[in-house]
This record gives structure tokens, C-alpha cells and sequence, in this order.
């Protein structure tokens, strides 16, 4: 922006260009805060939609924690009745079942 010399007589077509200059780059100026506020809105509502997903996710990892705790509970429990060809079976059949999803993977 250019300022008005001290010693310039001050002519109106000076004035007028410094004027057209100052409003040109106003509306620059609103052109992007308005490009800001649309990017910040937009950031917001992302921020909104993101903390949805974490607090679904929190409460399906909590469900899924009751689940998973219920059954150590009973692998626990059948663990001290003393059934031990049970838990052997089970070992085996969990290996069983690791063994066959690792091969599947590593043939595709």
C-alpha cells in the first residue's frame, strides 16, 4: 500500500489510484479470511465427526472386553476343574485353526 508524500501536491487522481489500490487488496483480504473460515468450519465439523467414530469404537472395544473377560473366565474355570484333555483339545484346535488361516494367507 503506498502512502501520500509529504511534499505530492495531493492530486485526487493519486488519491483515487491509492484508493482503488487499498480496495483491491481489501477484497483480497476478505477473499481469504472467507477461504480461512470455510477451511476452519470444515476442520470443525471433521474434529466432530472423528470424536463420534472414537467414542463408537470406545464403547465397542468396552463390549467387547466383557466378552472377552467372560470367556477367560470359563477357560479359567475349566481349567481348574481339572479337564486338562479339554484345554489340551482346545490348544490344539486354536493352533488347528492358526495353522490353516497362515497357509490360506500365504497362498493368495
Amino acid at each position: 500500500m503506498r502512502r501520500v508524500q509529504p511534499h505530492q501536491n495531493g492530486s485526487s487522481s493519486y488519491r483515487d489510484t491509492v484508493e482503488e489500490e487499498n480496495t483491491r487488496l481489501i477484497d483480497g483480504l476478505k477473499t481469504k479470511i472467507s477461504s480461512l473460515k470455510t477451511i476452519s468450519i470444515d476442520i470443525g465439523q471433521e474434529v466432530k465427526h472423528q470424536n463420534k467414530m472414537l467414542h463408537e469404537m470406545h464403547d465397542d472395544f468396552d463390549s467387547g472386553e466383557g466378552i472377552l473377560r467372560s470367556t477367560m473366565g470359563r477357560v479359567v474355570r475349566m481349567a481348574k476343574a481339572g479337564h486338562n484333555r479339554y484345554i489340551l483339545y482346545l490348544v490344539m484346535f486354536s493352533l488347528f485353526v492358526f495353522l490353516v488361516t497362515y497357509v490360506l494367507m500365504k497362498v493368495r
